[in-house]
């Protein structure tokens, strides 16, 4: 394929002194040009001086100005101009310090007086962005295990940058899992003997997902599931993410047996990139955020309704994957450690499956019949895995091999046999 085209679609001066910031809406478009378009905010900053103090990676080189050279970098690595951004989202905000929150992520996040967290999306859509939309919906009926917006910077409508208060909590689901299983290999015990047990934490998660789902009914409707839609969007985002990897022929096929089903169950707003990461332990309950969706999908794609078995599926493959993760640390894991993560990932994934069925007004929402779940279920976990591939050979090609196996061994298991939902 050809390297992707930019051009400059817009720039607005949010400050005009020295260092300046600058608003920037990029296009990029895939296969030299030729691709689907994509708009990317860029939030710049611009100096007389060239930032030395900045890391490299931030600094992005000069240009002639009508007030003479520039040096242009990331604006939000700069704690002068980055306190300045946030003073446009909130005008009446009198914020003092600012850090970044570290790690690899799809947007740029800050930390703001160690009360507030920032978030600027960096791919934008002409509509709501659904972690904007579906939070404050989930707000407004008064369900509180997700942070609402305190303010929302738009343009047109467009969700730019979001602000919100800053939770305290024991970390993310896939950090507290990770020490379990990292205790697990220490002792070299069973997880049920080890003081770490994360299967407590797991079978909470599953009834806090289950109770997400309800209120998201509530919040934003259900109708019936419309299978052939389901396997179009399915068969399509397949095409699209994967070039040669995978046997798309006969993962379509799968998707395809969606379309003559009799027992799909419901349709909801979901999560949409649900996964141990996306989850905060806190006080005794768990919260849910960054509900974005998978960040591959349009926007449209991922504002549509779906199943609630996706987010239980994508729940599903990160058991298995931060179990993985955790092997990998290992370097050479031996046969007995092998079989402990497999029994960690079992006995935690059984749990968050009870806790999520332990919740009566998840039911209404799902097919009725078990064996009609089940399907559903390893459908989903299918594209889930498709997913992680696609994104593994962009960001990560030495692991990508890790969710290849994952989607073998998920078509391995149905044969063309298996239950149709």
């Amino acid at each position: 394929m050809s390297d992707p085209v930019m051009s400059v679609r817009r720039v607005d001066t949010l400050r005009d002194d020295w260092p300046s910031l600058l608003w920037v809406i990029a296009e990029v478009r895939g296969d030299g040009g030729a691709g689907r378009p994509q708009w990317y905010q860029l939030l710049l900053g611009a100096d007389d001086q060239d930032p030395v103090e900045l890391p490299p990676v931030c600094r992005l080189g000069s240009m002639p100005t009508p007030r003479g050279r520039a040096w242009l970098f990331d604006a939000l690595s700069d704690e002068e101009l980055a306190l300045d951004f946030a003073r446009v989202v909130e005008p009446e905000g009198t914020f003092a310090s600012v850090r970044a929150i570290g790690g690899v992520h799809s947007n740029s996040s800050l930390v703001i007086d160690e009360s507030w967290v920032l978030k600027v999306y960096r791919r934008v859509s002409d509509g709501p962005n659904p972690d904007v939309e579906i939070t404050e919906a989930l707000g407004a009926i008064g369900y509180g295990n997700v942070s609402v917006p305190v303010k929302v910077w738009r343009r047109g409508r467009a969700d730019l940058a979001v602000l919100r208060r800053l939770e305290r909590s024991r970390g993310e689901g896939s950090e507290l899992a990770l020490d379990s299983l990292r205790e697990v290999f220490n002792l070299r015990r069973a997880p049920r003997d080890c003081r770490l047990d994360f299967v407590g934490d797991a079978e909470e998660l599953g009834a806090e997902v289950a109770r997400l789902h309800v209120a998201l009914a509530e919040a934003l409707g259900a109708e019936p599931a419309d299978g052939d839609a389901w396997a179009d969007d399915m068969a399509a985002q397949l095409h699209r993410i994967t070039h040669g990897q995978l046997d798309t022929a006969r993962i379509e096929q799968v998707y395809r047996r969606l379309g003559s089903a009799d027992d799909l169950g419901m349709a909801i707003r979901v999560h949409g990139d649900l996964r141990l990461a996306k989850a905060l332990r806190v006080r005794r309950s768990w919260m849910l955020f960054d509900f974005e969706g998978e960040p591959a999908r349009l926007l449209a794609e991922r504002r549509r309704r779906s199943s609630p078995l996706r987010d239980v599926a994508g729940m599903t493959r990160s058991f298995h994957q931060v179990a993985t993760a955790a092997l990998a640390e290992l370097g050479s894991p031996d046969e007995e450690l092998r079989l402990l993560a497999d029994a960690w990932a079992e006995r935690n994934l059984n749990a968050f499956l009870s806790g999520y069925a332990s919740i009566d007004e998840v039911h209404r929402l799902l097919p009725e019949d078990r064996a009609s779940r089940d399907a559903l279920l390893s459908v989903f976990e299918l594209d889930a895995a498709v997913h992680e591939v696609a994104h593994e050979i962009v960001h990560h090609p030495e692991v990508a091999d890790r969710p290849t196996r994952a989607v073998q061994r998920l078509l391995e298991e149905d044969e063309g046999t298996g239950p149709t939902p």
